[in-house]
């Protein structure tokens, strides 16, 4: 995943600080010499980290800072805010026209992603209850107008093209056509060259001179490291962008592009991709990111998730069967499916404050789940709604209906059987009394200090 060298070298230098008791200035300019040569090799610019190391010394070496209780948190703590505010502070949304359609102008080299990732934000805001329509500006690459067709159709966004005729032409018609037809939102799928030349800047300055945009957005793959942070760089002069959409966040890359390109154009990242497919897009969240650099986790990530991906009237269900401790194992399948559309327990797992770092390591066997599903799914509707019912030689049949052993569905039902007592005690005066009190010494947000 990105950022993760980054996240175990900041991780050492501050294992450092927390070991002393109290610090000198010595002790912060050492751990900010570590801290340099972590995002240097996480393929941070040089300006860029010696700028953030400085920063960061200043004000870790004040009075307030080495006279606290924990000094080792306070340095962490002005890290966090320094990292939130080099990827720039707050979160950048999406332009939105007064009177649309909002024209969104996508540029990039050839290979960043930009044909899927104009089709991910589209499909992203229908999801909004917004009407996208993504039109096909790139004449050149072979099969380019083909592909927006085959993966707007995927996304259930309409295409809008004319063949190979002029792209500022086509840009043109498909602002007019959006307008005409009530789409709010146009994407104009431009085209990539393997290198930034003269005569892909002057199609764009057409472009943009023609139907002026009111965001320009340029794709940046963000494994090409150092690269990334030029081709912003002449983009930005070129045309005078509007935000950063970087792709394959989920890879095998240091991440440090994004830190980079952000510092050095002044202009915000908007979206990540992190994955292939048409959902695996996530709006850029600075403090969120930072977070979880800094191994601190990202809750609001995993309930914007859960909000997503989990239907509230199974979940209301589920509270009321639980309420009457009714839970059974045809609940228990159901949360199993409602958790896998979150992604995967990997990832799942490492939004969870203090657990991302443990579990990077750790293979979490995915395959659990299809298991118990699998036994689940052998048993009758009878078993499921009365499990209490399931002898030896009914374990047998199940065991052999889903290819495993008997020992498997032993397992299964033992988790089940310590799940429903668990229930049952929260359900009880003393567990409803003790939820209070853990409730009230969290404070009203749900969490220590909110």
């Amino acid at each position: 995943m990105a950022f993760e060298g980054l996240s175990d070298r900041l991780d050492n230098a501050f294992k450092k600080l927390r070991s002393k008791g109290s610090l000198t200035e010595a002790d912060v300019k050492e751990a900010m010499r570590e801290v340099r040569l972590a995002l240097l090799e996480a393929d941070v610019s040089y300006k860029v980290a010696k700028d953030f190391t400085t920063s960061v010394t200043q004000k870790a070496i004040g009075a307030k800072v080495m006279e606290s209780l924990t000094p080792a948190q306070m340095v962490i703590k002005i890290v966090n805010e320094e990292l939130t505010a080099l990827m720039g502070g707050t979160q950048a949304r999406l332009a939105n026209a007064a009177h649309p359609p909002t024209i969104v102008m996508m540029c990039g080299l050839q290979g960043s992603g930009k044909t899927t990732h104009s089709a991910k934000i589209a499909k992203r805001l229908k999801s909004e209850g917004h009407r996208p329509l993504l039109a096909a500006c790139d004449i050149y690459r072979p099969a380019a107008i083909k592909q927006l067709q085959v993966i707007g159709e995927q996304a259930g966004v309409p295409v809008f093209e004319m063949g190979t005729v002029n792209p500022v032409t086509i840009a043109k018609e498909a602002v007019r056509y959006a307008r005409d037809n009530g789409y709010d939102y146009v994407f104009l799928d431009t085209a990539g060259r393997l290198h930034t030349d003269e005569q892909l800047m002057d199609e764009l300055k057409n472009i943009k001179a023609t139907v002026h945009p009111h965001e320009i957005l340029l794709v940046v793959d963000s494994m090409t490291g150092q690269d990334a942070v030029n081709v912003a760089d002449t983009f930005n002069e070129a045309l005078g962008i509007d935000g950063l959409v970087l792709t394959k966040l989920d890879g095998d890359t240091r991440g440090g592009a994004a830190l980079s390109a952000r510092a050095i154009t002044g202009k915000p990242i908007k979206f990540v991709g992190v994955g292939e497919k048409l959902d695996d897009l996530d709006v850029f969240h600075p403090d969120r990111m930072a977070s979880r650099i800094l191994g601190m986790g990202d809750m609001l990530s995993l309930i914007e998730k859960a909000e997503q991906a989990l239907d509230e009237k199974k979940a209301l269900e589920l509270e009321e069967r639980l309420r009457k401790n009714k839970f059974d194992l045809n609940d228990l399948l159901t949360q199993l499916r409602e958790v896998r559309k979150m992604g995967s327990m990997k990832d799942i797992l490492g939004l969870l404050p203090g657990i991302g770092r443990k579990i990077k390591d750790v293979d979490v066997d995915e395959s659990a789940l299809d298991k118990t599903e699998a036994i689940i799914n052998s048993m009758t509707k009878k078993e499921r709604a009365n499990p209490d019912i399931i002898n030896p030689s009914r374990k047998r049949r199940i065991a052999a209906g889903c290819g495993m052993q008997v020992e498997d569905v032993n397992r299964l039902l033992a988790q089940y059987r310590q799940m429903q007592k668990m229930f049952k005690q929260m359900n009880s005066k003393s567990g409803k009394k003790k939820l209070r009190q853990m409730q009230q010494s969290m404070g009203p947000g749900g969490f220590p200090g909110m």
